[in-house]
């Protein structure tokens, strides 16, 4: 692919990708949240966000807090144009992220739960509440939503193509893999799929084989340990964040 064909797929993936954000924006309860997440998920600081747009910061902290009253459509374009177009100055990684089909259905047997968050949690907050244990640190990356998966069948029945749909909306989530034996085969399809979650938590078995330990080391993934008894049990404690 020549560097116009790479342009005009980021073009077209811009603006698709725009379209969605400002449709989540307009319908959601609460626009201000949508805001700060996907400001947050571009990793665009309020100040720069507002340098860009010719306003003061302050009237970013006030649509994203609620306290000013929710943006009509017009700023709403120009601010979701203005997020995308920082990102494609820098080469366009995000949008890229978010070039992939749509968010599989749950039905997809593979996945046992999967939810997209409205605001971020931290890698070491998600394991609290989930009681897994951090066994490699990785980038320190937000999580923007999980997927539950039955290893078994992600591993033995699922097609590349749908080891892809696993990652949901965005790859800055949580990947749940449980059933698992050794954590080898989750990590090596991770691997694989090129495509780096926020974090990987290893679900049925008391120690993590070190291959699989190598394997977020060098990936830069943080990897946990849930200690919890049953999967029922991580799908109730993932409902509470969700209230």
């Amino acid at each position: 692919m020549d560097s116009t064909d790479a342009r005009e797929d980021l073009d077209s993936a811009s603006q698709r990708l725009a379209k969605e954000i400002a449709s989540e924006i307009v319908l959601s309860k609460n626009p201000e949240k949508v805001l700060r997440k996907w400001r947050t998920i571009f990793k665009i600081s309020q100040k720069r966000l507002a340098q860009e747009l010719g306003i003061m910061s302050s009237v970013i902290s006030d649509y994203e807090s609620g306290r000013r009253k929710s943006p009509g459509i017009n700023i709403i374009k120009r601010y979701v144009n203005t997020v995308l177009k920082i990102d494609s100055d820098k080469g366009g990684e995000v949008i890229r992220s978010f070039a992939r089909e749509d968010t599989p259905k749950v039905t997809l047997t593979a996945i046992i739960d999967i939810k997209e968050f409205d605001k971020d949690i931290g890698t070491e907050e998600f394991c609290s509440i989930i009681k897994a244990d951090l066994l490699t640190k990785g980038e320190d990356r937000k999580v923007w939503g999980y997927t539950v998966i039955d290893s078994v069948k992600a591993i033995t029945e699922a097609s590349f193509q749908d080891l892809i749909k696993l990652y949901g909306r965005t790859t800055q989530r949580a990947l749940i893999f449980t059933k698992v034996t050794t954590g080898r085969s989750p990590m090596v399809a991770i691997k694989i799929a090129n495509l780096k979650p926020s974090l990987v938590v290893l679900h049925g078995l008391d120690e993590v084989d070190e291959i699989a330990k190598r394997i977020a080391e060098v990936e830069n993934i943080p990897l946990a340990l849930c200690r919890l008894e049953k999967v029922e049990d991580i799908v109730a404690k993932l409902k509470t964040m969700e209230a």
